[in-house]
């Protein structure tokens, strides 16, 4: 079996080093900021809650689960993953290596 030489697959380690890397920081950034982003949604229901029950405002919770609903399905879940990998890997050449990875840092985060 021939042994390729270091330099013609150096540029292939290098992107996909590079890739993994990109990959895990950013899914592991994703995590993080989706995690800020529970608190604040979390403490915002809080706020909407205490609100409603001191009565300054009233809120039809059926009104509000009827418009989130759909955006909770697996068709538009799925649909929202496809455009997060779409634009995390535009333009680049290391997307095989940056997806595993970016799912791993979601993982780890």
């Amino acid at each position: 079996m021939d042994v390729p030489d270091l330099q013609s697959v150096l540029p292939w380690v290098q992107q996909i080093g590079f890739g993994a890397v990109a990959g895990f920081v950013a899914g592991y950034a994703l995590k993080k900021v989706g995690k800020l982003v529970a608190l604040a949604i979390g403490l915002l229901f809080i706020v909407i809650q205490l609100l409603a029950w001191w009565g300054f405002l009233s809120v039809d919770w059926g009104v509000v689960q009827r418009t989130v609903d759909p955006l909770l399905e697996s068709g538009s879940l799925n649909q929202a993953w496809r455009s997060l990998v779409t634009v995390m890997t535009y333009n680049i050449p290391f997307a095989a290596a940056f997806v595993p990875a970016m799912v791993l840092g979601i993982r780890r985060g």
